[in-house]
């Protein structure tokens, strides 16, 4: 299971990214904004493996468990 401190190091990231490309536009800093919205992106990448991650072991938990119930029968 995806523990709460990467929960919350990915919501940080994605802040810091928001944060950085709203300064960016603000500013008119291209270079900002883009690195803004990349932080974000990775955020979000990084969300989607944890919960694939969390998904494929639940899943492999379940078949073990399955197999354990069918042979204590």
């Amino acid at each position: 299971m995806t523990d709460f401190k990467d929960k919350f190091d990915n919501k940080m990231d994605k802040a810091k990214g928001k944060l950085n490309e709203t300064v960016g536009k603000i500013t008119d800093d291209e270079s900002q904004e883009l690195k803004g919205k990349l932080q974000q992106k990775k955020a979000e990448a990084e969300e989607d493996f944890e919960e694939a991650k969390d998904s494929v072991a639940d899943k492999i938990n379940d078949a073990f468990d399955d197999d354990d119930k069918k042979r204590n029968r």
